[in-house]
């Protein structure tokens, strides 16, 4: 009988150590998760916080919620909300934040400890403080950054070429936000190089666009170039509605503006600049560290001009326009 005792405990516990080897092998063998932290001051379910950056991680090679899982967090509009949202990503224990806006990209700068920020169409990186240079960000940031100056100048001039009887633009951008401030500082220096006239209209809150729209009215400007960030875009309609209402061509930075009725758009392609963000967090979650990468810029635009507005407004869009245009609205 104790031999026989002794047998079962042995091949009981040769049973249990197989379990537990199999199960030390199954955690082994068991894939990481990877967090991603989404963090924009904008609405949700849209742009970042759309289905397209899921899909560029999946090029990649990542399976949702099996290899990498997303926690999305959406200020809408609210900026004071941007702390307690990186506060909250931090506590998910996410492995990298990648951001849309400044107003996002400062926050989760002061708000995230050392996890590492990928920020997206949060202004000149360099001249809003974000990182030390373009090269060489140091610290926990890199990204997609930006050509302000050049684009700047660049809508100005389409705008000229489409309607050439344009000599004033009034600039509608947020005034609180310090990346689209230095947008619309490119714009007037670039203006004063065209012989061009820039009207301020710097916004605060929702309100603000009655009085801009009270001043254009006292004052007519020939166009409307609106900077776009969240609070812009959330009012982007009674932009294109008074727009249409006053016979004002409009120019916008994103296509998407063009297709909601606004006369032209000229900007970086937004598809291309998510891939290239989601690009720059794989890296860094296979161990490169933000203050080693270079931030990027973009390299692929998109101009578009809708007819249909342009017939609304009774304005005729020059034939060498139409001819440059990527994405031509009928």
């Amino acid at each position: 009988m104790m031999r026989i005792g002794r047998s079962i405990f042995s091949a009981a516990a040769m049973v249990a150590a197989c379990w537990l080897a199999q199960g030390e092998a199954t955690a082994q063998d068991a894939p990481k998760v990877y967090r991603v932290g989404l963090l924009t001051s904008g609405p949700p379910g849209v742009g970042l916080l759309g289905p397209e950056l899921v899909r560029d991680f999946v090029r990649r090679g990542y399976v949702p919620d099996k290899t990498i899982a997303f926690e999305p967090r959406a200020a809408q509009g609210k900026i004071d909300l941007l702390p307690a949202l990186v506060e909250e990503l931090v506590a998910s224990h996410v492995d990298v934040i990648i951001t849309v806006s400044y107003p996002a990209a400062i926050a989760a700068k002061e708000h995230a400890g050392g996890i590492p920020i990928v920020v997206t169409l949060s202004g000149d990186p360099v001249a809003t403080h974000l990182v030390d240079s373009l090269a060489r960000p140091g610290g926990t940031i890199t990204g997609v950054s930006e050509i302000a100056t050049e684009l700047s100048a660049k809508r100005l001039q389409l705008l000229k070429e489409a309607v050439p009887g344009v000599h004033s633009v009034a600039v509608l951008w947020n005034a609180d936000d310090l990346g689209m401030t230095l947008r619309y500082r490119a714009a007037e220096e670039e203006a004063a190089k065209l012989g061009m006239v820039i009207v301020p209209l710097g916004v605060h809150a929702p309100d603000d666009f009655d009085t801009a729209f009270t001043e254009m009215t006292k004052t007519p400007p020939d166009a409307i170039l609106m900077v776009t960030d969240v609070l812009t875009n959330l009012n982007r309609k009674r932009v294109i509605d008074f727009a249409a209402a006053h016979h004002l061509p409009s120019i916008f930075e994103y296509d998407s503006l063009a297709h909601d009725g606004g006369l032209m758009a000229y900007g970086p392609n937004m598809s291309d600049i998510m891939d290239r963000a989601a690009g720059l967090a794989d890296r860094i979650l296979h161990g490169a560290k933000p203050a080693d990468l270079p931030l990027e810029l973009p390299t692929r635009f998109q101009y578009a001009v809708n007819l249909k507005t342009a017939k609304a407004l009774g304005i005729t869009i020059s034939e060498s326009a139409q001819l440059r245009a990527d994405d031509v609205i009928e």
